[in-house]
């Protein structure tokens, strides 16, 4: 069975640089402000979206398994 991920963005945090949206448009959007919103619901793990939070530049960005609630990224404790 395929890996499910839940990606949030902390929107008080983001900054607009639209790496996330380049790196990944199919998992974020960004809004008329240029603040990014992940695109709603589960998703498959992808390495691109790992990747964009990985990359963001002020850690806006949150990826936990679907199913737990764990921690992908930032990983936890």
């Amino acid at each position: 069975m395929t890996e499910r991920w839940r990606v949030t963005v902390d929107r008080r945090v983001c900054v607009g640089s639209g790496l996330c949206a380049g790196l990944a448009p199919e998992a974020f959007r960004l809004d008329p402000a240029r603040r990014s919103h992940a695109v709603p619901g589960a998703r498959e793990a992808s390495e691109r979206v790992r990747e964009a939070a990985e990359m963001c530049p002020v850690e806006a960005i949150a990826i936990v398994l679907a199913d737990t609630g764990e921690a992908v990224f930032p990983p936890g404790d």
